[in-house]
């Protein structure tokens, strides 16, 4: 794994304060967060989580066929421990750092594990639960090598790319759920392993 310039690989996780954060407002009510380099100690944390989370590969029904998820996944509910300390630190920040904003905590974690370049989602919005009707938050820590996220709002139109990884923090707030679209698009590159942390409010998929 390619080590950040700002993480000597040795570091202990830990959080940065929650200042900096630069806001894009993207229209139809939607807006993202970004915070590089949140979380410190990035690369000893992914070196954790790729070790000792208990990954799996999930298998889905693509219209006529089964297929496999590009990409190891697991997730955390509302009374599970989290798999490392930071993470329901992380957890607690962003709960009263948006409180005034969402008006409840995150409490679900879901965990993707991008292995290479191959592994990637789909253009899709959280709209399971109540992400499909209401304005919500999805705040997402990563590390590893960093990834394209990009963003386009539904129906068509520009889209958004951030590269996120080594401890970086994006909240997507407001309507962007319902009216718009994210995604994580596969590389011909030679990208080494990222590992992205979701943490939600309940209902929310």
């Amino acid at each position: 794994m390619q080590v950040s310039l700002f993480d000597d690989g040795a570091e202990p996780p830990g959080l940065r304060p929650l200042t900096g954060v630069r806001r894009t407002v993207l229209g139809d009510g939607a807006w993202i967060d970004v915070l590089p380099g949140w979380l410190t100690g990035a690369d000893e944390l992914f070196r954790r989580l790729a070790a000792d989370v208990p990954w799996r590969a999930e298998r889905r029904q693509m219209y006529e066929r089964v297929v496999t998820v590009p990409r190891l996944l697991c997730f955390y509910g509302e009374d599970a421990a989290l798999p490392d300390p930071v993470l329901a630190e992380a957890r607690a920040a962003l709960s009263d750092r948006y409180a005034d904003e969402l008006g409840e905590p995150f409490r679900t974690a879901g965990l993707c594990y991008y292995r290479d370049g191959r592994d990637s989602v789909a253009w899709h919005g959280d709209t399971i639960g109540r992400g499909g009707a209401e304005d919500t938050m999805v705040a997402i820590v990563s590390v590893g090598t960093p990834r394209a996220l990009v963003l386009r709002p539904r129906g068509g139109g520009a889209t958004v790319r951030y590269a996120l990884g080594h401890g970086d923090l994006v909240v997507m707030g407001g309507s962007c759920q319902r009216t718009w679209e994210h995604a994580v698009p596969k590389t011909a590159k030679s990208v080494g392993p990222r590992i992205s942390i979701q943490f939600r409010p309940r209902g929310v998929r």
